[in-house]
């Protein structure tokens, strides 16, 4: 393992063995969770902003019959930079099971088509881009690059998922708009709560959506709002993107719930959330079976 004392240690997941009191539909994705370790077998890269305790495949698995879902979304964390050993090693167990979402080096020479075609085998359906996280924030939003990043992925019908604050950029409707892959946007846009739906950033979100250019990831309220479960700042966010456009969400628990400060969810009780904010059976089995089916290529009679 190659430790960063730099990087502190998250707190664990919730360890309790508790089933949601929500049944999900046959089929149901976790569109939105990550594999961590072992880390003396998949090694943490030296400028991580965090080290997670491991949250191995078997873990997650066992989460997974626990919560009562059968397929899931295994997103690139950014613990492992570029290397996606660890979820391609996952995806290659369990083909049927898992999806996955990438991370490759912004450098096109770095990452060559055929390999794009090889990832594209193992299962892979999107690339994630960091935007939160770049070195230079000042350069705002390189928004040629990830034109250029979407113009290669754009043939084998993947997306771009974006880990950026929406509210920072008032033109997101404008700047998108003719952007040439689906955008999938996570944690609702990762707009805190406090800056309200009616934000400009915000907005352009649900233009998105309303127009089919995004899809936005019902997922990790207790980043984006202050307080603990249930979260009641996130439920007007909730509304919102429903109203927007519902054919357009997909839901995820985000587990090991990495860098959580507050106190630390059960996935139990995350699911049951989202019962609460969907009580429509059929609008549920959409968000939850339907979409991801769509965005993610999984069997729809699986």
């Amino acid at each position: 393992m190659n430790p960063n004392k730099t990087a502190p240690l998250c707190q664990a997941p919730d360890p309790e063995i508790r089933s949601p009191k929500i049944v999900f539909p046959a089929g149901a994705v976790d569109c939105h969770a990550h594999v961590c370790g072992p880390a003396n077998q998949y090694l943490y890269a030296e400028e991580r902003i965090y080290t997670p305790p491991d949250a191995t495949l078997e873990s997650y698995q066992a989460l997974l019959q626990m919560l009562g879902i059968s397929r899931a979304v295994l997103v690139q964390p950014s613990v492992y930079g570029t290397d996606n050993s660890a979820m391609l090693a996952a995806l290659k167990m369990h083909p049927q099971q898992f999806r996955g979402v990438a991370v490759i080096s912004n450098d096109p020479k770095a990452v060559s088509d055929d390999e794009l075609a090889q990832l594209h085998a193992a299962g892979v359906r999107g690339l994630r881009c960091n935007i939160v996280d770049l070195a230079d924030q000042s350069a705002g939003l390189p928004i040629e690059q990830l034109r250029n990043l979407a113009k290669r992925i754009q043939a084998f019908g993947w997306h771009l998922e974006l880990l950026m604050h929406v509210n920072e950029y008032p033109n997101l409707a404008k700047t998108f708009e003719d952007f040439p892959v689906d955008l999938v946007f996570g944690h609702f846009g990762y707009s805190h709560a406090k800056h309200g739906v009616t934000d400009k950033g915000f907005q352009g979100l649900l233009d998105l959506i309303q127009h089919e250019r995004a899809w936005v990831k019902m997922t990790g309220p207790y980043r984006i709002c202050d307080g603990n479960l249930p979260y009641f700042d996130m439920r007007p966010f909730s509304d919102a993107v429903i109203k927007a456009n519902p054919s357009r969400l997909i839901w995820g628990s985000d587990w090991p719930h990495v860098m959580v400060k507050k106190q630390m969810p059960h996935d139990a009780d995350l699911c049951d959330l989202l019962g609460d904010w969907v009580q429509d059976e059929n609008l549920r089995n959409s968000i939850l079976v339907d979409n991801p089916c769509i965005l993610y290529d999984f069997p729809a009679d699986n």
